[in-house]
């Protein structure tokens, strides 16, 4: 795909529905093109997780072959306009995308999105694989996994103090309050009870 493989790092939106006002509040999504598997496992949470996520492709219409930063990210802001939140997923080559994702990142920050950063890795903090011009920008740093990242959605930022370091995590009592297990700097959720975990039932053959 050429340069159009890291353009705005397959992009999307992603919002949560506010049944009291109607609106649709908007996320936009990056992501490098090497996860992309994560981002279609995303669009299936709504449906399985039974969480009230809804999604909207923000991806460019056409192939556009430019390395000119200003004209992509003229692209950039004419998608994140419509967003109040950037999400990255940071996984294992994301710091390496240091012209278009970056540039995409940029853009977030000069409109004052809120920022969340989901780790594929499953760390509750930031770590070694954040990319450098995501970094002490403001970003709420969760795992993947829908029932956090559900509530990273909710999170209302703090005024920044550019003299103070300014990467946030939830607290352990967030994740036990939300049924995860802790273990390090991971958090995971147990998976689902077996249902045949005391026998099989008369009904199975």
């Amino acid at each position: 795909m050429g340069n159009l493989e890291n353009l705005l790092a397959y992009s999307a939106t992603l919002g949560t529905a506010e049944k009291r006002t109607g609106t649709l509040p908007r996320t936009f999504v990056g992501f490098s093109s090497t996860d992309i598997g994560q981002y279609r496992l995303m669009c299936a949470w709504k449906a399985h997780e039974h969480i009230d996520f809804d999604f909207a492709d923000f991806q460019l219409d056409q192939a556009i072959n430019s390395t000119d930063e200003n004209y992509i990210k003229r692209l950039c802001r004419d998608k994140i306009r419509r967003a109040e939140t950037y999400a990255l997923l940071i996984g294992q080559d994301t710091y390496t995308k240091t012209t278009y994702v970056k540039w995409e990142v940029e853009v977030a920050i000069e409109k004052g999105c809120r920022l969340i950063g989901i780790n594929l890795n499953s760390s509750r903090f930031k770590d070694y694989l954040c990319p450098s011009f995501f970094a002490d920008r403001g970003a709420l740093f969760v795992p993947f996994s829908p029932r956090i990242v559900a509530t990273a959605l909710e999170w209302n930022p703090q005024p920044r103090n550019p003299s103070l370091p300014d990467d946030w995590h939830f607290l352990d009592s967030v994740y036990a309050a939300k049924g995860y297990t802790l273990n390090g700097n991971s958090a995971r959720l147990p998976p689902p009870p077996n249902p045949f975990a005391s026998g099989r039932p008369s009904w199975a053959k």
